[in-house]
């Protein structure tokens, strides 16, 4: 039997919307309660500080105070990975030691965007960070968004660094995936909640999932058949998820503005602007429709 896989930070991880106040304002109570209810929910941890959360308009000194809201939310036994990426390495590290001192468990870290560097500067942008601080990394491959791919051989070099251990994949490609879990002991956590099923069954160790804000119990269901050996189950629950996972994840609108709308976590900071009516209806329906699954 094949020994599984280290999962790092567990197995089923929510990439948690910031809660805002309705005049916009960081609103701590609110995520120490959205925190403390995902993870009795069936969330083993969180992804604070990500796309979903609106990291691009949030300011470093919100997504300090978010990390020490949650951890005293959630206590020291939940795992925290706080994401910490920009464009600029000496900021990145900036970012990386406050987001450690505040009691973060790891980092989520994307390759440097908009400039486009070449892997070998994406490399060492990583390993900058890595060695600046104590605690783990997660890569974060999204190249639909930062504009540059973290080529698999890229990672099969970062996964020598005793703090890179884990990969949040969003590059769509599960060639690439499956040749670096095959080359590497890096813990790859899906990032693309259409492919949590698929990377999973190549030998991933679970997801990072926006639409587990809005449904935790049915994305942590679709894992839990595939352990118990029914991958006829799973495959039956990973369907029944696609209609929500399509509104929330596929259409026009990002995950934060999706995931907002069923929370009513507050507004989205600009120039992301809230789902109207018909798209929160929908939204509604999707996720309703799933406690007859």
């Amino acid at each position: 039997m094949t020994t599984p896989r280290p999962r790092p930070f567990g197995r089923v991880l929510c990439a948690m919307v910031t809660p805002f106040t309705a005049d916009g304002a960081l609103d701590l109570d609110a995520a120490a309660r959205l925190a403390h209810g995902l993870v009795a929910e069936g969330c083993d941890g969180l992804v604070l500080n990500g796309t979903t959360g609106e990291s691009p308009t949030t300011s470093d000194a919100e997504k300090t105070a978010l990390v020490r809201a949650v951890r005293g939310a959630v206590g020291d036994g939940v795992p925290l990975v706080a994401g910490v990426g920009s464009a600029d390495t000496r900021h990145t590290v900036d970012l990386a030691r406050a987001a450690e001192s505040a009691g973060a468990d790891g980092l989520l870290v994307v390759a440097p965007y908009y400039s486009r560097p070449p892997q070998a500067a994406v490399e060492a942008h990583l390993r900058a960070v890595a060695e600046a601080v104590g605690v783990p990394l997660v890569v974060y491959d999204i190249p639909g968004r930062t504009g540059v791919r973290i080529a698999p051989d890229t990672l099969l070099r970062l996964a020598e660094h005793p703090r890179v251990v884990a990969v949040k994949d969003c590059s769509y490609d599960l060639l690439g995936a499956a040749k670096v879990i095959g080359g590497s002991d890096l813990a790859y956590y899906s990032g693309c909640d259409e492919l949590h099923l698929p990377l999973y069954a190549i030998g991933g160790v679970g997801c990072i999932s926006t639409v587990a804000n809005a449904a935790p119990r049915a994305v942590r269901a679709v894992l839990d058949a595939f352990d118990g050996g029914d991958t006829a189950e799973a495959a039956r629950l990973h369907r029944a998820l696609l209609p929500l996972t399509e509104l929330m994840m596929c259409a026009e609108l990002p995950g934060a503005v999706t995931a907002k709308a069923l929370l009513a976590a507050g507004p989205v900071r600009a120039p992301l602007q809230g789902a109207d009516e018909a798209a929160t209806a929908a939204l509604r329906a999707a996720r309703d429709a799933l406690v007859a699954v």
